[in-house]
């Protein structure tokens, strides 16, 4: 199968190019910056080009049965207006690239993964989140709603969309928990604002198994929450870091300070979703990393 993979260098991409290769998939990343050639029997390709723009690049994705799009600027930092404003467009406009180069040719049995976001809830306290559940109305929830819209735009063309709507992603090396582990081993991690806010989250293994599992079930389409099934508090986040290092989590994150410090975006930090994913479980998917203390056994132990 051939596969195309936008932000394939990424924390998520790097391992999932890595599975869809050991699968036989014959695998092109694109990137914004040059990777060189990749190992001859490795089944993986680099092409230099921007997402956001169109190029060269779009005549593979117009001939690949599968693109991936995980493409998109981080929204881990002070959300000033020029921030803003490429989180929104970086994210636009690189799929609108790609429903456009999917939708050129024949696309019948085509599929497009779309990476996407539990933030599309918003902020609503402990309510219990899945698929079927209204969209917010913060910034984030308003990007991830208009970043879906362009994507579902490639089903009037017979390609099959799936949603990939990500919690925080924790695995080694990388991500959330790389930010967060070295304050906790080193005795200065606590809960932040009150610590009742949900943490929604997923165990990078289980996201890339899960991506397989929608690939090879062409029945599947449109949103999919990627949570674990049993969310935590952020209370109790910090309990199980604590225990997974053996040191201490009692230095709490006061709210006003995470507000002055960050801004907008340490609303992320201090509200989060019960996100739940319903439909992943209703098609049969099973979870090897139900709970935290599985994951970090696994991640820290």
């Amino acid at each position: 199968m051939k596969t195309l993979v936008t932000g394939g260098t990424g924390f998520v991409g790097r391992a999932l190019v890595r599975r869809l290769t050991d699968r036989g998939h014959e695998v092109t990343v694109l990137s914004r910056s040059p990777q060189g050639e990749a190992d001859p029997g490795s089944g993986v390709r680099f092409i230099q080009g921007d997402p956001a723009r169109p190029g060269p690049w779009t005549e593979i994705a117009a001939q690949a049965d599968t693109v991936i799009n995980l493409a998109g600027e981080s929204i881990f930092k002070r959300w000033t207006g020029e921030v803003k404003q490429g989180i929104l467009e970086s994210r636009l406009l690189t799929t609108r690239n790609v429903v456009k180069a999917m939708s050129s040719g024949a696309s019948e049995g085509k599929t497009l993964l779309n990476a996407s976001a539990v933030g599309y809830y918003g902020f609503r306290g402990d309510e219990d989140l899945d698929e079927s559940s209204r969209p917010g109305d913060d910034f984030l929830a308003r990007v991830t709603r208009r970043w879906e819209a362009e994507a579902v735009r490639a089903g009037e063309a017979g390609v099959r969309v799936v949603l990939m709507r990500f919690g925080v992603v924790l695995a080694k090396g990388g991500g959330a928990l790389n930010r967060m582990l070295p304050l906790f081993r080193w005795g200065l991690g606590g809960r932040l604002g009150d610590g009742r806010q949900w943490f929604p989250w997923i165990h990078r293994l289980d996201l890339l198994r899960a991506a397989e599992f929608l690939l090879d079930r062409p029945e599947a389409r449109g949103p999919f929450n990627f949570t674990a099934p049993v969310p935590v508090r952020n209370a109790e986040l910090t309990k199980a870091l604590g225990r997974a290092v053996k040191r201490p989590a009692i230095i709490p994150g006061p709210g006003f300070m995470i507000n002055l410090v960050l801004g907008e975006f340490g609303s992320l930090l201090l509200e989060g979703q019960k996100a739940l994913p319903r439909r992943l479980l209703d098609l049969g998917f099973e979870f090897q990393f139900k709970t935290m203390k599985q994951a970090l056994a696994d991640l820290v132990g």
